[in-house]
């Protein structure tokens, strides 16, 4: 129990048994009770009200002096102990609230949350598990407390505000994700964002489809449709099941990446840098190429935009990022092949072909 809480209770306790001692002190003295209660409570109080009887004995002034200087005394002490817990409170947190700011103030390369929702709770908690550096934007004092009680950096706010993003570094930041059930709040999230740092990674939320467009015209590189992914989960379920409880177990997923450690199988990035001689080159060109050893997974262009399952005829530009699948060791061989002349310089599974 905190020592001002432990005040106000002992000072409370004191002050009630004085009363009581009080009260039957006079009812003893040969007083009705009503005229006792009377009696202590204008005393205590100090109302300043004629006595109710005359106090002649030496004794009964004596007790009533101690009634007067006990019931006060304790008064005082439960009326300051309440002061000084209400004010320790508020101190603890404005130093809690100035401490918190300073760490959001140190924050670089972070991430945003505009939203302590449903998706945000889970967006927050998946960021804290991966030992992202974040913060989580709301205007809802509740969830802000949530997400104190959590031990987030969370600042209370309205996300569309540039003084909020401001404040939580948005200029610093390396990704803002608005996950607010509101389209049109997150489409001028987005727009507030991209104005405020054009090299900001941002994911919206969209509820309807047809906000997924507006979400990419005010500035977002990615759009997710929580209802569209859900849907598409569910039918997985439903045509996979087997496979999907397989792979949503712990030791299902472990042992698929020792199945896949087993046959020497590791998934590679080839950055194809600019003047590289592969430009011009298909996805065709480079699995052909590779003589069954690898697929071509995804491409991810310069402009930030990735291709799932690329199609054979699509041609390699320069700042693209190859994702493939295969033995370890055959890419690197398949590139100074295919390249000849070129310089490879090989960074563990990433490759950049200059």
């Amino acid at each position: 129990m905190d020592s001002s809480l432990k005040r106000v209770v002992i000072g409370t306790l004191v002050f009630c048994a004085t009363l009581v001692v009080a009260v039957f002190g006079y009812i003893l003295a040969g007083w009705p009770w009503m005229d006792a209660i009377y009696m202590v409570v204008i005393t205590v109080f100090g109302v300043g009200y004629g006595e109710v009887h005359p106090i002649t004995s030496p004794l009964l002034r004596i007790f009533t002096i101690c009634v007067i200087i006990a019931g006060t005394t304790s008064a005082v002490y439960v009326v300051g102990a309440f002061i000084q817990m209400v004010t320790e409170g508020e101190i603890e947190k404005a130093i809690g609230v100035r401490r918190m700011n300073q760490d959001i103030e140190s924050l670089r390369k972070h991430v945003i949350v505009c939203g302590f929702g449903r998706l945000g709770q889970v967006l927050s908690r998946q960021l804290s598990q991966s030992k992202l550096l974040f913060v989580v934007i709301d205007h809802d004092m509740e969830r802000v407390a949530m997400a104190e009680s959590f031990g987030y950096l969370v600042k209370f706010g309205n996300a569309t505000d540039e003084t909020t993003l401001t404040e939580v570094g948005i200029h610093k930041a390396k990704v803002l994700a608005t996950v607010l059930p509101d389209d049109a709040t997150n489409v001028y999230i987005t727009l507030t964002a991209r104005e405020l740092n054009p090299s900001l990674r941002i994911i919206a939320r969209g509820e309807l489809p047809s906000t997924e467009k507006k979400l990419k015209l005010a500035g977002a590189d990615q759009v997710v449709l929580p209802a569209s992914i859900s849907a598409q989960r569910m039918a997985y379920m439903i045509t996979h099941p087997v496979t999907l409880d397989f792979l949503n177990q712990d030791d299902g997923r472990q042992t698929l990446n020792e199945l896949l450690s087993q046959v020497d199988i590791q998934a590679d990035e080839i950055v194809i840098v600019p003047d590289s001689p592969i430009i011009g080159a298909t996805v065709g060109d480079i699995e052909v190429r590779g003589k069954g050893t690898f697929i071509v997974v995804a491409l991810r262009r310069s402009d930030g935009n990735t291709i799932i399952h690329p199609e054979q005829s699509l041609v390699l530009e320069g700042g693209d990022i190859v994702i493939v699948m295969g033995h370890r060791g055959d890419i690197p061989r398949l590139v100074q092949k295919y390249v000849k002349s070129s310089r490879l310089r090989y960074r563990g599974s990433r490759m950049d072909i200059s």
